[in-house]
């Protein structure tokens, strides 16, 4: 796994391979946009990963906002709760690639790596 671009007291952690795709993700969308990251109820292991590009004006005051680089990722509060300490990491891999979610919280994970269980 990759190194975090910002140091360990950030609630989410972003290695620089995940920045470096978010950020051209970012740019093929256009817009000032950030990533939102939360959870759902869902999946097979009971709750999913969520994570979608949302315009900065829809940044409500209670979310938690995570800058790397310029570069914004946002959670809810109550997300976060499940998420505190995720690491998110990308591999460009051809088996197994893509985002990859490493989260302390989870006490069970599915085989796919998107949904996880506390």
């Amino acid at each position: 796994m990759t190194q975090a671009t910002q140091p360990q007291e950030r609630g989410i952690q972003l290695s620089q391979s995940a920045l470096r795709q978010v950020k051209s993700l970012q740019q093929n969308q256009g817009g000032e946009l950030c990533l939102r990251v939360g959870v759902r109820q869902g999946g097979c292991s009971g709750m999913s990963y969520m994570m979608d590009f949302e315009d900065t004006s829809k940044v409500n005051p209670q979310d938690e906002v995570f800058d790397y680089d310029g570069f914004k990722i946002v959670c809810d509060r109550k997300s976060l709760l499940y998420l505190y300490g995720l690491m998110l990491d990308y591999s460009d891999a051809m088996i197994g690639g893509g985002f990859q979610f490493t989260n302390p919280n989870a006490a069970q994970t599915c085989g796919c790596g998107k949904s996880f269980a506390v």
